[in-house]
């Protein structure tokens, strides 16, 4: 039975995609290689390494913190996926496609925020 971070969503949507980035980026011209492949591959993987991370920590603005850079790797990996669509590295339908769940991942991540906040301030007030 999954637990923790295995539940988390946007996490496995994370991890999903830093995979198919992986496998579309395969097929990137090779001199690209150490450039648009290396940048990609990167910012991918930290958005996902990142919501790992900010899940173990113990506050709330310190998770948000990792959140919080989570959500600026996924953003440039989107941003470079739809420019390698414009520079005929990718199909316009892949960039696309994976342009639209780095939106779902963006959005999402923004609502654990709001949700960690909200849970938060629900245990400050049953304290008092």
């Amino acid at each position: 039975m999954a637990t923790g971070l295995d539940n988390l969503w946007i996490y496995k949507l994370a991890e999903d995609l830093e995979i198919k980035v992986h496998e579309i980026t395969k097929k990137f011209p090779k001199d690209e290689i150490f450039r648009t492949v290396d940048q990609i591959r990167r910012s991918s993987a930290s958005a996902a390494n990142n919501i790992a991370e900010g899940y173990h920590k113990k506050s709330i603005k310190e998770k948000e913190r990792f959140l919080t850079i989570s959500k600026g790797e996924a953003e440039e990996t989107k941003r470079n996926i739809l420019k390698s669509a414009r520079k005929n590295f990718i199909p316009d339908e892949i960039a696309n496609n994976i342009s639209e769940q780095y939106t779902v991942l963006l959005k999402g991540t923004n609502a654990y925020i709001r949700f960690l906040k909200l849970n938060e301030l629900k245990n400050r007030k049953s304290d008092q």
